[in-house]
């Protein structure tokens, strides 16, 4: 059965902040602290490329990054790059290393946009060459992409948890995103709450900042809205609205109260790694109650252990604890 009105009045075009008024997400409270940090963060990208040999190289000889970075291209900005470098040439070199795996081949560190200009324009890309290792590359795309790209909360986040996906510590991630630990837990809430099929169906958000994302985030992670959130960004007429409104109205629909979302403190997380990365695991433990995720390669196999020998390892802890219960 079709769902024609299923956002009908859901958005109010007077909450949506104009494009040509809200530029990136707002930049309130700790918000701020990120951005005095934007000149350090766009020296420290520079430095990649200083002292380097600047050299032509065919753009069908490169491939993209392993870990993305943005969730959308932005076709009208894409086009206002195309058309200033066809004009004027390419400024800015962008920085590659020699693909690990592929064999005279080159892996974008960053300067994808670049990239693409030149081979949809049939030019060489100016490039700087430079052997670094997997932990560099990520810390470079993000510090150039936090430094120069505008991205929005949503798209941050995202390339934080693919870096933890990956199997990178809060260390790296906080250095790839010139962010602090804390900042970093609270993009983590947020994707760990929001599918990623949802988010990437919202899209970048742009003028939507952090602290609307966590709310979000809350109203999506009550498993009695699961099919109300499915149905919602499955309807054609959602994907028609622009992102910010496609945000609005998912929340809106979402907070039937129209009360604002109670957030209440937030569950500091520990970390956990094997010595072989192929299980990572973050874990609350509020004294009641105790979360556990985990990722990376055997995290499946190694919860399903776990699963399967619960009893086990209760009877355990009993027995350690004198059979206390508490």
């Amino acid at each position: 059965m079709a769902r024609k009105n299923l956002l009908a009045g859901l958005v109010d075009a007077a909450e949506i902040p104009q494009a040509d008024v809200a530029p990136a997400y707002p930049m309130r409270g700790a918000s701020k602290s990120m951005v005095r940090s934007l000149d350090e963060l766009s020296k420290q990208a520079d430095k990649f490329l200083e002292g380097e040999a600047v050299v032509d190289l065919d753009p069908m000889m490169i491939d993209g990054s392993f870990v993305a970075d943005r969730l959308t291209d932005d076709r009208e900005q894409f086009e206002e790059l195309k058309a200033a470098i066809a004009e004027r040439g390419q400024d800015t070199p962008i920085l590659v290393r020699p693909h690990p795996t592929a064999s005279g081949r080159y892996q974008i560190v960053f300067g994808h946009r670049r990239a693409r200009v030149a081979r949809e324009l049939g030019r060489k890309v100016k490039a700087v060459v430079k052997a670094i290792d997997d932990r560099a590359h990520v810390i470079a795309q993000g510090q150039e992409n936090s430094a120069r790209a505008n991205l929005s909360f949503i798209e941050r986040a995202s390339f934080a948890s693919r870096l933890e996906a990956l199997g990178y510590d809060r260390g790296v991630i906080a250095s790839a995103l010139a962010a602090d630990k804390t900042a970093i837990s609270k993009m983590m809430n947020v994707t760990e709450r929001v599918p990623l099929s949802v988010i990437e169906q919202i899209g970048t958000a742009p003028a939507t900042g952090r602290d609307r994302w966590l709310e979000l985030s809350l109203l999506v992670g009550k498993a009695a809205n699961a099919d109300k959130v499915s149905d919602i960004v499955a309807d054609p007429s959602f994907a028609s609205l622009e992102s910010d409104e496609r945000f609005n109205a998912l929340f809106k629909a979402l907070n039937t109260s129209g009360q604002p979302v109670r957030k209440g403190p937030l569950k500091p997380k520990e970390s956990w790694q094997t010595s072989d990365k192929a299980v990572s695991a973050q874990y609350s433990n509020s004294g009641k109650a105790f979360e556990l995720s985990m990722k990376s390669k055997n995290a499946g196999r190694f919860g399903q252990y776990l699963a399967e020998n619960l009893d086990r390892l209760y009877a355990e802890f009993l027995a350690a604890n004198d059979g206390k219960e508490d």
